[in-house]
Formats: structure tokens, sequence, C-alpha cells
């Protein structure tokens, strides 16, 4: 495992194999030293594993492929839509698949949205700047002192999920293991149980194929009942809760290593074990 990150006191450098030194993400030559990297060090799967840098590995896959390595992500228009919350909105309703009510911010009457309601960054991460509003006062007081684009959505009842996916390089559905998400702290799952439910199965299926993402991804729902109410969130990589699919039976990283070497592999929807239950701690 090839491993970059610019902080010294990363735990992913310890378990590395090799640490390489990459440039900031924002580099404009950031894509072209991943591509050389790859050649030199003769990677054959590069996938992010944070929010920083889908975006750019897809845009940069030309190079990196060039080289001999495979880029498990979507296209960058793909990528750049599951980040953006108002693009995620629009490809979601486009592909006929579950998206919250969302607004922009600019041009919409507060006074006639159906609170309560989510103010979300359109592009964030580790749950920063998401306040719940229950009435256009306490709205108007978080947009005031939010300082980054953002989105309304309304907020949505019922229980929220999380599915842990696996797609082809050509888009197709490899895996989906569906947890219930029992308690989260800045975005990242620390509590959960893998279940046994069949239509979030299909629905990561459906998401994946009808949006074309590929590799590792994370889709985040919203059900009441029986009725799936909103797809909130899709990234493009693997979640922070990963480790409990993995000890599912969930052997991602053995398949997009089989199919970087090109192998055919088989979609296994459905196989895996329930009940498996995580929490996480420092230790």
């Amino acid at each position: 495992m090839v491993v970059s990150d610019l902080d010294p006191l990363s735990p992913s450098l310890h378990s590395a194999d090799v640490v390489v030194q990459l440039p900031a993400v924002d580099d404009p030559g950031y894509g072209q030293a991943v591509a050389d990297i790859a050649a030199r060090e003769g990677v054959g799967a590069v996938l992010p594993l944070t929010d920083l840098d889908p975006v750019i590995l897809a845009e940069a896959a030309p190079l990196v492929e060039q080289a001999g390595a495979r880029v498990f992500l979507p296209s960058a228009a793909v990528a750049a839509g599951c980040q953006d919350k108002w693009l995620c909105h629009e490809m979601l309703e486009a592909a006929g698949l579950p998206s919250p009510p969302t607004w922009p911010v600019d041009g919409t009457d507060r006074g006639t949205l159906p609170y309560p309601m989510m103010i979300k960054p359109r592009i964030g991460f580790a749950g920063r700047w998401i306040h719940r509003c229950d009435d256009r006062q306490e709205l108007d007081f978080f947009l005031a002192r939010t300082p980054v684009a953002s989105v309304l959505q309304q907020a949505l009842p019922g229980e929220e999920f999380s599915i842990d996916c696996l797609a082809s390089l050509d888009g197709r559905a490899i895996a989906a293991i569906p947890r219930a998400m029992y308690q989260s702290k800045g975005g990242e799952q620390i509590k959960g149980e893998t279940l046994d439910d069949p239509q979030l199965v299909d629905l990561a299926a459906r998401t994946i194929e009808g949006l074309g993402l590929v590799g590792p991804c994370t889709i985040q729902c919203f059900r009441q009942g029986d009725r799936v109410l909103g797809i909130t969130d899709i990234n493009t990589r693997f979640g922070g809760g990963f480790p409990l699919p993995l000890a599912a039976g969930g052997d991602y990283p053995a398949l997009i290593l089989a199919m970087a070497a090109g192998q055919e592999v088989a979609p296994r929807l459905g196989e895996y074990r329930t009940g498996v239950v995580m929490t996480r701690f420092l230790s």
C-alpha cells in the first residue's frame, strides 16, 4: 500500500508499505504527481480516502491510467455532482431517484418553506456548517452566520441509514451493505449494525447504475416505514464506518485489487453477514 499525507502525524503513514510525497491537493501539478508515482511504484489502483480529491483525481484519470493504474472513481462530472448538494439533488431527480426537497438560498421565499429545514453547505465535509432550523427566525439567524455557499433542504423524518457500496469500473453494482446508524459524531458513524434489508440494497444498486458510480462509495438515506424519503449524501470513497462492512464480509479491498488486475468480478449483492455491530473508540 502506497500512501501520501501532508500531515506527518497521520496514522495511515504508519500502516503504509511505502510512503511518498505529493503536493497539496489544490496544487496544479497534483494529478501529474499521482501519475508519476503510480508509474514509479507500479501502482495498480488509485482511490481517495477523503473528500478533498475525488474530483481532482477523476479529472486526472487519463494521466493516471496512462501510467498503468486504474482510477476507482466515476467521471469528473459525477464526482463533482456527488460533492455538491445542489448538483446531487438535480442528478438524483434526473435519474428518478429519491432526493429530499431542496431549494437554493437565493430567490427562495423563506416564509413558505416546509419547516423544519436544514441548511447544508453545497460542498462540505465532517458535518461542518449544517444547521437544523425549526422556523423562519432560526433559518435567518444561521444563514447570516454561515460563511459558505449553502442550500436549503427539508429535514426528513424517519431513520437514517448508510449503505457501503462497491461498483465496477464500468458502473455495475458489485456489492452493497446497509447499516443502521445508531450514533454519529462529526459526520462519522461510531456505532452501527449491518442489516438484512433488500430494499436498501436495491436502492444502492439503482443509485450506482443510475448515476454511473465507480469504486467504493457510501450512500446515506432516510426512510420512514417502508418508504425511502430521500438520499441525503453520496460519498465517492470508503466511508468512515467501513470497518463494519469489512467485518461483515465485504472484502472490498480484495475486490478492488482483482478489478485493477483486469479480473471480472461477479456481483455479490446480499452476500454479507447481518447483525454485525461496531462501536468505535480511541485507543
